[in-house]
């Protein structure tokens, strides 16, 4: 009954997916004031990260940013949903890649690279990148992903994703595809998507980060100094409703050469610029601060370089 009722919402997904963006873009409308004021997604999230992230906003901007991003996540939504039929014709009148060519003059050199990202606008269409390549067609281009703990929707995201001619490597199994694809020698370009919260004994560094101190995952740039990748940051701008521009910003081409968290540090200060930018494409809904480094620092003591609880 269960692998029934998975097929059903499956298959509902996959036809929702095959009706027009503009029909999509109507339920979006719709949808935003059920999502915001009735369902309250995540509203007190929403809110206590907005208010406390930029409190210079005065309370009639901090509705219009909440209401915004509401919006923006209903569209976010129904874009995902479309990107698992999307054509690539299609997909590529709605997205931009700016600075492609220097991810394929570092193919020329035969160096792999690394994108690094937040979640902002629609972090799933960096799965699309290859299909703009021009000399590289062969290159493998992915995201890490952390798998959900929901089996149908973790398929669902791995349709998504690969529909645009990406791979998904999940992110406990990253370092052996990574060296199997060196092995191979292919090509490749993978995102990482680096905003998110690190287990508190995983926590290795604190960064002033949208008005909090906050603890941020260096395990990317470990993976990136590790294979010598040379890393972009990848920017998103909306330039209009559902269409994006997507710039690679380069960060180094030899990480080896960089301080320690060097990579770390300047994509937090990217990340937020781009959030400065507009802050209600980016997401709101998750607790990215449930820890002060206090109560870190009561909880752990450092040891040889890991983290031991008290």
């Amino acid at each position: 009954m269960k692998t029934f009722a998975s097929l059903i919402v499956y298959v509902v997904f996959d036809l929702f997916s095959r009706l027009p963006l503009s029909v999509l873009g109507i339920l979006s409308r719709c949808a935003r004031p059920l999502v915001q004021h009735v369902l309250r997604y995540h509203r007190s999230t929403v809110r206590h990260n907005l208010r406390t992230s930029f409190p210079e906003m005065s309370p009639e901007e901090l509705a219009a940013t909440e209401r915004k991003f509401y919006a923006w996540l209903c569209d976010y939504c129904a874009e995902t949903i479309k990107l698992m039929t999307v054509k690539k014709q299609d997909l590529l009148r709605h997205v931009e890649f700016r600075g492609v060519e220097q991810i394929e003059e570092c193919f020329d050199r035969g160096q792999t690279c690394a994108a690094i990202l937040g979640h902002y606008c629609n972090w799933e269409v960096l799965s699309a990148t290859g299909q703009v390549f021009k000399k590289h067609n062969e290159a493998v281009c992915g995201l890490i992903y952390h798998p959900m703990s929901s089996h149908l929707l973790d398929r669902i995201f791995i349709k998504i994703r690969q529909s645009m001619g990406g791979v998904c490597i999940p992110k406990q199994d990253t370092l052996r595809y990574l060296e199997t694809f060196r092995r191979q020698g292919l090509m490749n370009l993978f995102g990482y998507v680096a905003d998110q919260m690190p287990n508190e004994a995983d926590i290795h560094l604190w960064l002033n980060f949208l008005n909090h101190d906050t603890p941020v995952l260096t395990g990317a740039e470990r993976l990136m100094r590790r294979m010598n990748n040379a890393v972009f940051y990848v920017d998103m701008e909306r330039t209009r409703r559902h269409y994006y521009v997507v710039t690679f910003k380069k960060i180094t081409l030899n990480p080896a050469s960089e301080p320690e968290f060097f990579i770390t540090r300047r994509f937090f200060e990217m990340l937020q610029e781009t959030i400065h930018r507009d802050p209600a494409l980016y997401l709101w809904t998750h607790d990215r601060w449930p820890l002060t480094h206090g109560e870190f620092d009561l909880r752990y003591r450092t040891e040889h370089g890991h983290n031991v609880k008290r």
